[in-house]
């Protein structure tokens, strides 16, 4: 089937999936997606990938890679087992996934589901769904974050397959135009924003635009290099690492672009950004006591909200 065809459809799997993991597995208290802009540090300080290992339950955590959206599956997977065991993580692997085939492989359905925390690699994220998508595979990384609270972490094309709404393919456009971004249907563990990274890096604020004048349900979820957005389920968010997260909301926005032709200028009237620094956690607890930030709460309401469970 062809993903195009249900972007948005919904299928419940059900608790039964919950014997999938052995009673003794350690379990992350809260499920959490590590949202990385690609190019996170791998030799010297390696924050983003040490709080990840924190998030999965530390050194003793078992962490599962993987590589499919690159051109170089084992060159990058040497990279990040090198990284992870330099940061004590004693039981790190990669996950067999090279094809479709390799999706339906049960022994690969029990790793992931028995994972504290899976990590994705950068490369082509069209690549990486046409492995996955409607496979056993697709389907227990979603058990193991919804039923499993494992940790999640995806960087670059890792991260753009997050959201529901991917951006596939489209230049950095130097201005918002209609139908200027190619859309796909990516995993859906974040089921109302589409991301895109490697943000102010290669200068995306335009791509994104583009995209959510298409979509204007959707929220916008812009990070940049070596920095990384921390959900945790219908609780929180945080941005650790170095640079920003850039999130846009055209929730109230007024647009010409039913009007226009393909790759006519937008105009974009009342859309709301705001940027969020690294070292800033924003809980929905504290933000509820005040009403400077009613903007942002909603938006972040919107972020940390549980998804249905696909598959």
């Amino acid at each position: 089937m062809n993903r195009r065809d249900v972007l948005g459809g919904v299928t419940a799997l059900g608790a039964a999936a919950l014997a999938g993991r052995p009673a003794w597995a350690q379990t992350p208290k809260i499920s959490r997606l590590v949202i990385v802009g690609g190019a996170e540090d791998r030799l010297q300080d390696r924050l983003i990938l040490r709080k990840f290992t924190d998030y999965c339950g530390g050194s003793q955590a078992r962490i599962r890679v993987i590589t499919a959206a690159s051109g170089d599956p084992e060159g990058v997977w040497q990279s990040y087992q090198n990284a992870f065991r330099s940061i004590g993580v004693e039981d790190v692997q990669r996950l067999a996934i090279d094809d479709r085939d390799s999706a339906h492989a049960a022994s690969l359905q029990t790793e992931i589901l028995q994972a504290d925390g899976i990590f994705m690699s950068g490369g082509d994220q069209s690549k990486l769904m046409d492995t996955l998508w409607d496979t056993p595979a697709y389907q227990s990384l979603h058990q193991s974050f919804h039923l499993h609270r494992c940790c999640i972490g995806g960087t670059s094309a890792g991260a753009a397959v997050m959201s529901r709404h991917m951006i596939a393919q489209g230049p950095a456009v130097l201005r918002p135009s209609k139908e200027a971004v190619d859309t796909d249907i990516g995993l859906g563990l974040l089921s109302q924003a589409v991301v895109d990274q490697h943000f102010s890096e290669r200068r995306r604020l335009a791509r994104l635009l583009s995209t959510l004048a298409m979509r204007p349900d959707l929220l916008g979820v812009g990070i940049d290099e070596d920095t990384a957005l921390v959900i945790e389920r219908g609780e929180a968010m945080e941005v650790i690492g170095k640079g920003t997260v850039t999130l846009v909301d055209p929730s109230q926005m007024q647009s010409n672009v039913n009007e226009l032709e393909t790759l006519e200028q937008i105009e974009m009237l009342g859309v709301q950004l705001h940027v969020l620094p690294a070292g800033h956690r924003y809980s929905l607890k504290t933000l509820a006591k005040t009403t400077r930030s009613v903007p942002l709460r909603r938006v972040i309401q919107r972020l940390v909200a549980v998804g249905p469970i696909r598959g």
